[in-house]
């Protein structure tokens, strides 16, 4: 598929209803119940990232802007295998699902996997400074011009000229990892859900126009983009669950602190690993909340292009498969990391093409 006919699904996305939808609903029971959805909504510079993304979009912004270089194949087979390796190395989920793609895609895929892998280390490993992370920044514009400075650079910059990748997402997950370098808490959930869209929604947002929307899909602009966050949020509150104790230990702690106080919980009672009722409770309603926007973010599989539809699929319930392991560990994500098996990854994949074929019932996102 080239170029062109992937850029016009992309930009076949249908212009929204006059109105917002708000992305989270209110919740009408109890005060503690009150903790699975903000009754504030998501964070207002996160829907006008959101909205400038859009616009850019429709005004082909993204492809005038690009800079045509070839590379040598060769060259370039290198470079994908070698995003290949760190793909398959640190996110089998992620690696599996990519596998049911299209050669082109996987590629592109495994590109902008290895760059966001290798800036998350940066940080994590490497503790880079800020004079560091802006070379990295710089780095970055070089790729999208067409002029990567290392191997696994080039896979990027080859897959930037291939699909209507939008540097704007990059960006803003190097700004989230510029945030892991001073903000080690945050107080509430507004702070937690801005932070979720630097690290996560960001994944989501280039990860759409690899996967392409179906030409035959009605849906408004609003309503893809809405999917694109909430499966994004809950990909990030999934991760927070899933490495609680390990960012605990270096020192950070993603859940919100005016919660863990709500059930009379602090950071110390993280730091020794003590799975106690109130925890147990603690994190019920935290799985209820990464839940709530897995349902809302499953509406974007059905408006793939329909070669994307089993990948996304298998990922997303291989993710929803982590919440499920911190349950029947009882929920103690302290001292036991939840995983996933993978025989238990390859049984997934039927269900997953039955949902990705229309075979399995699936809820259905108002428009």
């Amino acid at each position: 598929m080239n170029n062109y006919s992937l850029e016009l699904q992309f930009l076949h996305l249908k212009p929204a209803k006059l109105g917002r939808t708000s992305l989270i609903r209110k919740s009408r029971s109890n005060p503690r119940s009150a903790l699975v959805l903000s009754d504030k909504g998501v964070d207002p510079l996160v829907e006008l990232k959101i909205k400038q993304v859009i616009e850019r979009q429709f005004k082909g912004f993204i492809s005038l802007s690009k800079k045509e270089t070839q590379f040598d194949p060769a060259l370039l087979k290198e470079a994908y295998e070698t995003c290949k390796q760190i793909c398959s190395e640190r996110s089998t989920t992620y690696y599996l699902g990519s596998l049911l793609m299209t050669e082109e895609r996987k590629k592109a895929v495994w590109a902008v996997y290895a760059w966001g892998q290798r800036t998350d280390e940066l940080v994590d490993e490497k503790l880079a400074s800020e004079a560091e992370l802006d070379s990295w920044e710089k780095k970055l514009e070089d790729i999208f011009n067409g002029c990567p400075q290392d191997i696994a650079d080039t896979a990027l910059a080859d897959s930037v000229q291939r699909f209507p990748l939008d540097i704007e997402p990059f960006k803003d997950l190097l700004k989230g990892m510029r945030m892991d370098t001073w903000k080690t808490r945050y107080e509430n959930y507004e702070e937690l859900i801005l932070y979720c869209y630097y690290v996560a929604v960001t994944g989501c947002l280039m990860a759409l126009p690899i996967a392409g929307i179906s030409p035959e899909s009605d849906t408004s602009t609003e309503s893809i983009y809405n999917a694109v966050v909430c499966l994004g949020i809950g990909n990030q509150l999934t991760n927070i669950l899933r490495d609680v104790a390990e960012d605990a230990s270096r020192g950070r702690v993603y859940l919100p602190q005016d919660e863990l106080r709500e059930f009379g919980l602090t950071d110390d009672d993280i730091l020794s690993g003590n799975v106690t009722e109130k925890w147990r409770e603690f994190t019920k309603m935290q799985i209820k909340r990464a839940r709530y926007y897995y349902d809302q973010g499953e509406y974007i599989a059905s408006q793939l292009d329909i070669a994307s539809r089993w990948p996304v699929w298998a990922s997303m319930l291989l993710y929803r498969k982590i919440l499920d392991k911190i349950e029947a560990n009882n929920y103690d994500n302290l001292t036991t990391r939840a995983k996933v098996g993978n025989t238990e990854k390859l049984l997934t994949l039927p269900l997953a093409y039955g949902k990705a074929m229309g075979w399995c019932p699936e809820k259905v996102v108002p428009r």
